[in-house]
C-alpha cells in the first residue's frame, strides 16, 4: 500500500490528476495518460521513466497495459475535453 501511495505522489507531483470517470491519471499539459492498472502493475522507476519521456508534438501518450485502439483513444480524448 505504501508503494501505491508513492506512485500516486509521483504522478501528482508531475502534474497528473486522477479521473474517477476514466480510472486514469491525466496530465493535459504533458499530453499523457496513465491507466490505474498500469500504475498498479509497474514499479516507480518505470512510471518515472514514462513521465520523463518526451511526447511527440500534437500527440497523446497512453500508458496502458495493452495498447488502446485508435477508436478508444479518440473516445477517451473526447470524454476528457474541456
Amino acid at each position: 500500500m505504501v508503494t501505491e501511495e508513492r506512485k500516486k505522489r509521483i504522478l501528482e507531483d508531475a502534474g497528473f490528476a486522477y479521473s474517477f470517470d476514466r480510472l486514469s491519471y491525466i496530465n493535459r499539459q504533458a499530453r499523457k495518460v496513465f491507466s490505474i492498472e498500469f500504475v498498479q502493475d509497474n514499479d516507480e522507476a518505470e512510471i518515472r521513466a514514462r513521465i520523463g519521456k518526451p511526447t511527440p508534438a500534437g500527440e497523446w501518450e497512453f500508458n496502458f497495459n495493452s495498447k488502446p485502439t485508435d477508436s478508444v483513444k479518440r473516445e477517451f480524448l473526447r470524454s476528457i475535453a474541456p
